[in-house]
This record gives structure tokens, sequence and C-alpha cells, in this order.
């Protein structure tokens, strides 16, 4: 159930929003989706990989854990990494469009806050505004977070497109071994692999540099190198390292 309003600094002046993580807060995924505009935040902490949709669209996705809800990361009510992925890092916070004069379309984008998240409320909390009106620091930190969001959503198409045209998004199959015994299979995904990239012609190299996506396939090429990481802390988590 959500009860998404516009937020504004009168009717929510003193409203104070709790800034952790957990399974009530849907944080326990086992991938978590992300986009372009956190490639290189993402590629020191995270596997980067790449779906399709049920429309057939790719879309990228973090690699969080290995079995149904697992999340490495998550140690409620903190999240263990350096970087949070923005999805999960706006708590209750999204972006709406809604009517304003002047505006390109008579839309403009603002900020909405679900009131029946669970965070929300918190008497200890973060204050959302300042005494005066103006946006606290846990405000500004969001609007980062959503706006990694919404300008990720808008580049991701082009992205991809690019990454498919230079044949970058390659189905692999990733075979997991876990422990003595333990094997997971992730299928139906795909990576972009550096020995795939390393191959492109200059003409296509200079394509992807030119569009801004050369540095974003370096980045989802260099994230592989976090799987041997995730197979630790699934080691750890299990008792076995």
């Amino acid at each position: 159930m959500t009860n998404i309003v516009l937020l504004n600094n009168v009717d929510h002046a003193d409203l104070r929003v709790a800034p952790t993580h957990g399974p009530a807060t849907g944080d326990a995924i086992n991938q978590v989706l992300v986009f372009p505009t956190e490639f290189e935040a993402l590629q020191r902490e995270y596997v980067i990989l790449f779906r399709r949709d049920a429309a057939g669209a790719f879309q990228s996705v973090a690699l969080l854990g290995l079995d149904r809800d697992e999340n490495l990361y998550l140690d409620p009510p903190e999240w263990r990494a350096r970087y949070v992925p923005a999805v999960q890092r706006r708590g209750p916070f999204s972006i709406g469009l809604h009517g304003a004069e002047g505006a390109p379309d008579g839309r403009q984008a603002r900020v909405n806050i679900d009131l029946d998240d669970p965070r929300v409320g918190a008497a200890d909390g973060q204050a959302v505004f300042l005494k005066h009106g103006g946006s606290s620091p846990y405000l500004d930190a969001i609007n980062v977070a959503l706006s990694t969001l919404y300008e990720g959503v808008q580049t991701a198409p082009a992205l991809f497109e690019a990454f498919a045209a230079a044949g970058l998004l390659e189905p692999v199959e990733i075979d997991i071994h876990v422990g003595e015994g333990q094997r997971y299979d992730l299928d139906s995904v795909f990576a972009v692999r550096r020995d795939r990239l390393d191959a492109l012609d200059g003409a296509t190299l200079e394509r992807l540099h030119r569009g801004g996506w050369l540095v974003p396939a370096v980045h989802a090429a260099s994230s592989l190198g976090n799987l041997d990481r995730l197979i630790g802390m699934k080691n750890r988590k299990a008792g076995r390292a």
C-alpha cells in the first residue's frame, strides 16, 4: 500500500525519515536495477550484468546475492558497501511529473514521498527540511540519488543500443561453485567482457567514445572482477571462510 504525495516544506516541515536498510524496506533482493549514471561507482563493489525485461528490452542489474532474496551486502539496518545503488538509496522518495507553468510540456519533475513507508515518521530519523524550510543534508543526498535515477532512465536506452550495435552484450552462462558441492548457475544474462571490448576495431571504439559509451563499457567489463568477492562474501556468510 502506498500513499505517495508531493513533498513540500509546509506540509512536511517537521518530517523525519530513518535512512535504514532491511527486508521490510525492500532490500532483501539478489539483484537490483541500476543505471549507466552509476556504473563508475558500481564497478568498485558489484558485478554489473544485463537482462532482457518482459518486453525484450535490455536493462542493467547489479548482482547482490546468489540465493533468492539474498543480499550479501545487507546487514540490517546497514548496507555494507561504499556505494548503495540509487534505487535502494532513494528510500521512500521518488520523482513524479507535476503540472508547472512555463515548463516545456507543462510538467516538471518534482520529488514525491510515500508517507506509508515504514521509514517515514521515525522519531530518531533524519530531518527532511531545515528549521527555516531549506533542504537538509539528508534531502540533498536523496536528490542526488533521484537525479542519478532520472538521468539514468533517460540515457539507458541509448547505451544499450550502442552496446548491442558494437556486439558487446554477449549472453554468458556463469557457473559459480561455493563451498563443497554447492553450485549456482546464472543464465539468461548478458555481460560486457573485457576480451570482446579489447577486440573492437578502431571505428567502433571511436563511435563508442564519441557517444560517451566507451567508459561505461569499460566499467561494466571491469565489474566482472567482483564475482570472486561475492563468492567470498557467500562463503563467509556460511562460515566457510
